[in-house]
């Protein structure tokens, strides 16, 4: 299973050192994305590449070959660890990743040695730019002063001999450097956790790290959980009865709901409900206050807290993570209209999405489309305030088998023909 963590910050706040001890600890794949720069650069000094000469850049990008053993670094199968560290590198690499062409080549280069693994990685863009839905993203920070220390000791640990003014004024060039680039600039990603490393040590940052990743870990697996539906069993059936009948009890009271159009309902076989999703208590106003048994498809967040998780189990809601392609998901959807069970979605993919002006999704279009299932669209009118009415007004099956699928942007078009019945359906009753 895929796992990345991604530590961003500028040069010099012990991102590589972090890096090492925490793949260590976890048994992370480490990824030296700063190495591989370092070995575009010195492979150019050693062609006496000039760094205006794109073609022959290119040229040296097509033939590299890059690998990492354990802490040694390789190009071209020579161990290069040393020499990329050295003061003739360290003077051109900065301007070197800011070439395009480089910096997409090793973007790509360093997703595809990170592929289907657990893997840490640290850099300038990797939060935001190589892997920006990673699962930990990390920004480590710390004032130029003490990052020119740290750097001037780790040279002189490895028998690098440069005054500390040098290094200093070197680190505040690659920091402006960095920052204003037009290729893939220095920042913080809006979900990164910030650490300023100034006044901590190695071992205090490694444990705030640890545990960053720890507390993932344990909410990834949480979430995982919800791909595994419990058994079906006279019990489950039970509390579910049970809890449906308590809850819709009190739903009932609270928000006297009235269903409209049933009878357009298909009988005896799988079917996918189609809603505006207005309020978070327009599902459990589908789910409650039916005899049928719907199955909602929610984002797979849900399953982190208790009381969600255990409804999400007894009512099987199947879990989706958003802006992927969640294969397990589907395999989950098209199994249950294949025993024709009726699962619960909404096009908008979020509370008021066609006021946020988001796009409508093809979900339910391509999970019909592929189960031979028809769509019944649902209008929802109501405010949801206490003691008030929802009206829940059931359209006609749509058929989307029926629709063109000459055209390359069918789904988006029988998407849209959904949210057009939805939104009718949903006008003032009269």
């Amino acid at each position: 299973m895929s796992f990345i963590v991604a530590i961003d910050g500028p040069s010099g706040t012990g991102k590589g050192t972090i890096t090492k001890l925490i793949s260590q600890k976890f048994g992370f794949s480490y990824l030296d994305t700063g190495a591989t720069y370092r070995c575009v650069t010195l492979k150019i000094i050693k062609e006496n590449v000039k760094l205006d000469e794109i073609d022959k850049i290119k040229e040296v990008l097509k033939s590299i070959n890059i690998e990492f053993e354990g802490d040694k670094v390789y190009l071209d199968k020579e161990d290069v660890t040393r020499e990329i560290r050295e003061e003739a590198v360290n003077n051109l690499v900065s301007q070197v990743s800011h070439i395009k062409e480089v910096r997409e080549s090793m973007v790509e280069l360093q997703r595809r040695m990170s592929e289907g693994k657990e893997v840490i990685l640290d850099g300038r863009d990797i939060g935001t730019n190589v892997f920006p839905a990673a699962e930990v993203k990390i920004y480590l920070d710390a004032s130029v002063e003490e990052r020119a220390k740290r750097r001037y000791k780790q040279n002189e640990e490895k028998g690098i001999d440069i005054p500390f003014e040098e290094v200093k004024k070197n680190i505040e060039f690659r920091d402006n450097n960095d920052k204003s680039s037009n290729v893939a600039p220095l920042k913080q990603a809006e979900d990164a956790i910030y650490i300023d490393t100034t006044n901590l040590s190695i071992n205090q940052v490694e444990k705030k790290v640890s545990k960053i990743i720890k507390k993932k870990k344990k909410l990834i697996q949480k979430i995982e959980n919800g791909y595994k539906m419990t058994k079906e069993t006279k019990w489950k059936r039970f509390k579910r009865a049970f809890v449906k009948g308590f809850l819709g009890g009190l739903y009932r009271i609270v928000f006297r709901p009235k269903m409209i159009g049933l009878e357009n309902l298909p009988k005896d076989e799988g079917f996918i409900i189609c809603a505006k999703h207005i309020n978070y208590l327009d599902a459990a106003g589908l789910i409650l206050c039916n005899k049928f048994k719907i199955r909602f498809i929610a984002k797979a967040d849900l399953y982190r807290f208790g009381i969600l998780s255990w409804l999400g189990h007894l009512f099987d809601i199947i879990p989706v993570k958003r802006d992927k392609s969640d294969i397990n998901s589907i395999k989950m959807c098209l199994k249950a209209l294949k025993n024709k069970e009726i699962l619960g979605i909404f096009p908008e993919g979020t509370r008021k999405g066609l006021e946020k002006n988001m796009k409508v999704k093809n979900g339910a279009v391509f999970l019909a489309e592929k189960a031979n299932v028809k769509i019944v669209p649902v209008g929802i009118q109501g405010t949801f305030k206490p003691f008030t009415k929802v009206i829940f007004n059931y359209g006609k099956p749509i058929d989307v088998k029926e629709m063109s699928k000459n055209d390359k942007d069918w789904q988006d078009k029988a998407s849209k023909k959904v949210m057009d019945d939805i939104i009718m359906l949903t006008k003032k009753e009269d």
